[in-house]
């Protein structure tokens, strides 16, 4: 989870400032600069990771795209402040935590593997509600009552399912009725 703290830091920052566009917009030449630091970082991300093997290239090979879609999305997002590019941006932060969790979960195995796999999903789970969230509420200024409370409990009732799978899995490490408890415990914790 270390190797992902980045990751989620990035996430963290891109979020607390999704709700202000920037006052003036990136030219078209900035972008092209931009865009081709981010391809050139991407290919020495890339050379770096050919003198690795096996799973640790894997690992280095997923980062490094994740890295580069995140700035992708973000340099997106300077061009074209909107909050339709500010969502994209959420997601692609969202998708390459997840992509990066699934690749530190295959080092596991049995159980913990799975409960790795489901805790990666509910992340990206929460983060794309949380997303879902800001994008209602910056599209819909007069009705945003309404849809924000709406969206936040779609949100709230996403995080929960996510959550409660988590538990379940972490359930199937016992047996017998300590398993059959557990179960119980999860469902009556989140409503299920």
């Amino acid at each position: 989870m270390k190797r992902h703290h980045h990751l989620l830091l990035a996430l963290a920052a891109l979020t607390c400032g999704l709700g202000q566009a920037s006052a003036q917009t990136m030219g078209a030449s900035d972008y092209r600069l931009h865009r081709e630091k981010i391809e050139s970082d991407h290919r020495l991300a890339k050379t770096s990771c050919d003198a690795m093997a096996g799973e640790s290239k894997q690992s280095c090979r997923t980062k490094a795209e994740g890295e580069r879609d995140m700035a992708r999305a973000t340099l997106d997002m300077d061009l074209h402040p909107s909050s339709a590019t500010r969502y994209k941006a959420s997601l692609s932060v969202a998708d390459a935590a997840y992509d990066n969790a699934r690749e530190a979960c295959k080092a596991k195995t049995a159980n913990a593997k799975d409960v790795c796999v489901k805790e990666a999903k509910a992340a990206r789970i929460a983060a794309k509600a949380d997303a879902k969230v800001q994008r209602t509420a910056a599209n819909e200024q007069s009705n945003a009552d309404a849809k924000n409370a709406s969206a936040r409990a779609s949100a709230a009732d996403d995080k929960n399912t996510a959550s409660y799978k988590v538990a379940v899995e972490k359930c199937d490490a016992a047996s017998g009725a300590t398993k059959t408890l557990c179960v119980d415990q999860a469902k009556a914790t989140y409503g299920k």
